[in-house]
Parts: structure tokens; sequence; C-alpha cells
């Protein structure tokens, strides 16, 4: 099947088969950020933004994708370095195996929740496993960067 996606702001024309997921799609196509960890939707490592919304790639169809926008790490990565930062300052990125999900995660939610409280920022982020920390310096640097994100917008 073919299908045409914008991936990371440029048009893709690809000969797609039926069952391929969109994950093995992007890396095909070198979008090395997007990572598996577990084939079931139940850790977060393979999130993208679908048309700018945090999605699982590895439960989902390439062909779904047909006429739509995929971003990864790649995309958005002088974002995801301004936050990596932050992560990295708080502990939060030990191995670094959970941390471009985890960022695409954060990303999304920053756009839909400008000022989360603590509860929306854990029910936000619930589905993004990390076997090294826990999770209190992710919490921490996200609450510190939405704080220099509100200050950069008072300027």
């Amino acid at each position: 099947m073919q299908i045409t996606v914008t991936l990371n702001g440029r048009r893709c024309t690809d000969e797609v088969a039926p069952d391929m997921t969109l994950y093995s799609y992007l890396r095909q196509k070198g979008c090395y950020s997007v990572k598996c960890g577990c084939e079931t939707s139940s850790c977060g490592l393979c999130t993208v933004h679908f048309d700018g919304k945090p999605v699982l790639s590895c439960s989902m169809l390439a062909v779904r994708a047909d006429g739509h926008s995929v971003t990864t790490l790649e995309g958005v990565e002088q974002e995801a370095l301004e936050f990596g930062k932050f992560l990295a300052d708080e502990g939060g990125e030990q191995c670094g195996f959970c941390s471009p999900g985890f960022i695409m995660n954060v990303l999304a939610m920053v756009k839909e929740l400008p000022d989360p409280t603590d509860e929306q920022i854990k029910h936000y982020l619930a589905g993004n496993l990390c076997r090294c920390t826990g999770y209190q310096s992710h919490l921490r640097a996200i609450k510190k960067y939405l704080a220099a994100k509100q200050k950069e917008a008072v300027r």
C-alpha cells in the first residue's frame, strides 16, 4: 500500500505492507529515537506526535498515518534539548532509554496543559515506564521546565 506522510515537516511517499506498524516505518525512515520496549502499548518508549497528539507507534499501523503528520524526537530537537537539560540536571536522565518517549509526552503535555497540577502531570505521563528512577526527578524536571517556560512567556 502506498502512503503519504508528513514526517518531521517533510512529505514522504512510500510503499508499506498492510501490517507494518508505524514504529517499524519510522525506524525504516531513520527515526532512531523511536524505540520499542514492549510491543504491547505499555511502556511509552515509542511515543510520537500524530497530528500533534502523543500516540504509541508500536500499536498503530503505518497505513493509518496516510495523509497525516507524524513528529518524532528528531523533528523537535531544539525543544527536546531544552527540556533534556532540565531532566539531566535533576537526575532523570540515567540510562536514557525511556527519555525520547518521555520527552515527546512532556512536550505534548506542555502544549495541552500550560499550567498543570502535580496530579495532571502524573496522569498525563502514567504510560511512561522508567526502570532507573523513582520518577521524582522527572517530576522536578517538569516543574522547573514549566516554571522557566512561564518566566520566558512573561518577558
